[in-house]
This record gives C-alpha cells, sequence and structure tokens, in this order.
C-alpha cells in the first residue's frame, strides 16, 4: 500500500515544492489549498504527469468542519495518512508592534497556529495506534523567526511561529509512544512569493549580506529536509527542529 502525505497550504512555495518531491518518492499527495485552485491543481497536474497520485482538496484549515471534510476526503480518495505536512500560513504587511490592531493579530494567530492544532488533531486520530493506527509523521513548517523576533517587520508571524515550536514539542511528548513522530523545520530568507504578501517582494535579496551563507534559500531546500524528517532515516528523531536559514 502507498504512503499518503497531506500537506496544507500546498499550492505554493514551500508547499508545493514538498507535494512534488514527496510523490516522487512515492507517497500519494493531497494537496491542500484554500482560494488558488488553479495552482494547486497546477501542482496535482505535474505530479500525475510524472506518473505519481495527487488530489486537490479546497479548505480553510482554520475552520474544525473544514478540517474534518478534507480529511474525511483523503481517507476515501487515498486511504490512511501517514504523513502531516502543516505548511498553511499568512504573513501580512511589514509594521511595528505598537502599529498593529487586535483584528490582524487575530487574522495572523487564526491562520498560523490554530490549523497546525486542527490538522494534527485529524491525522492523530488516524495515525496513533491507541486509536488503532499503525503510526505516522507529522512534520510542522515553523520559521527561523521564532528565534530571531523578527523585530519592525513581523513580530506577530514570529510569535505565531513561536508557538508551533511549542505545539511540535508537547504534541511530540504526547504521542511519542503511540507510533507517531512529530518534528518541525524552521525556515527563513526563502525565496517564495510569501514576502510579497508582507510588501517587500526583494526582502531576501535585500537581506542576504547579513545571512551567514550569503544567500536565499530555495523552497526545494525546505522540501528535502521536511522529507527526511517524514522518511525512516529519522525514525529516532521527536520533538527536534531543522533550521534552514544559512546559518542565521
Amino acid at each position: 500500500m502507498h504512503k499518503v502525505i497531506v500537506i496544507t497550504g500546498a499550492s505554493r512555495g514551500i508547499g508545493a515544492a514538498t507535494a512534488k518531491l514527496a510523490a516522487a518518492r512515492g507517497y500519494a499527495v493531497c494537496v491542500n489549498y484554500l482560494k488558488n485552485h488553479a495552482a494547486a491543481q497546477c501542482t496535482v497536474d505535474e505530479i500525475i504527469r510524472s506518473g505519481g497520485i495527487a488530489i486537490a482538496v479546497a479548505a480553510d484549515v482554520s475552520l474544525e468542519a473544514e478540517v474534518q471534510r478534507l480529511f474525511q476526503i483523503v481517507d476515501e480518495q487515498l486511504g490512511p495518512i501517514t504523513a502531516l505536512v502543516n505548511s498553511a500560513g499568512i504573513l501580512e504587511p511589514q509594521m511595528r508592534v505598537d502599529e498593529m490592531d487586535a483584528a490582524r493579530l487575530n487574522r495572523i494567530f487564526a491562520s498560523n497556529i490554530v490549523p497546525y492544532f486542527l490538522c494534527a488533531k485529524e491525522a492523530v486520530k488516524r495515525m496513533s495506534n491507541r486509536y488503532g493506527g499503525n503510526g505516522g509523521v507529522i512534520v510542522n513548517v515553523s520559521s527561523a523567526a521564532s528565534r530571531l523576533g523578527s523585530a519592525g517587520e513581523y513580530v506577530d508571524y514570529a510569535a505565531s511561529k513561536g508557538a508551533i515550536d511549542t505545539l511540535t514539542i508537547g504534541l511530540s511528548k504526547e504521542v511519542a509512544s503511540e507510533g507517531i513522530r512529530v518534528n518541525a523545520v524552521r525556515p527563513a530568507f526563502i525565496y517564495t512569493d510569501i514576502h510579497a504578501d508582507g510588501g517587500e517582494v526583494g526582502r531576501v535579496d535585500r537581506l542576504k549580506p547579513t545571512i551567514p551563507m550569503q544567500r536565499g534559500g530555495t523552497a526545494l531546500e525546505v522540501a528535502q529536509a521536511i522529507l527526511w524528517l517524514a522518511s525512516e532515516e529519522a525514525s529516532y528523531a521527536t520533538g527536534t527542529f531543522i533550521d534552514l536559514a544559512g546559518g542565521k
């Protein structure tokens, strides 16, 4: 039976790169997306043309009913889930904390924290031997911002990723004896279009001189780390992090 992976926020950037690499490594892939059907379908079509198995499922993963529907579709169309990659998230325009309003904070926290908990819940209910499952892996996409703070730019985003670090540690301990490993990657300065959401398309190039490796990273480099954590090569790793920030 093939391995089944659910990747949230997989219509673009790191999520899309992870979907394509996962398919190349033998996973049947669920490409979750919120609004960009064309981009998600493009990823699915590319996987299918290469001989893989993939479906695109629209779902707002900040809503519990939508998350439940997403996982039910995966159950029916792909089979038992063996891996979850929590990758969905948003970024808002750069500003200081003293300029942020409650509406912005609620959007960031609702979009960047709640989905990881809801999707992890559904994955655990299917993977855990406590519920009759056969084990599995959860990989959370956090950010080096959780360590660096993103002062003057995105402290709210950084704080949301700090919550994901804590989720990774706590959940890993809850389910370690139930056949589930939970880890995270912490990328930063990656060439994806999320920087445009923050109002600065060229942010990575601006910051390159401050990065010890003197360059930005690629979505594929992050995807490779995610798939390593999901693989049996990382079979003794849980509650841990891979930092992908060029040495920052």
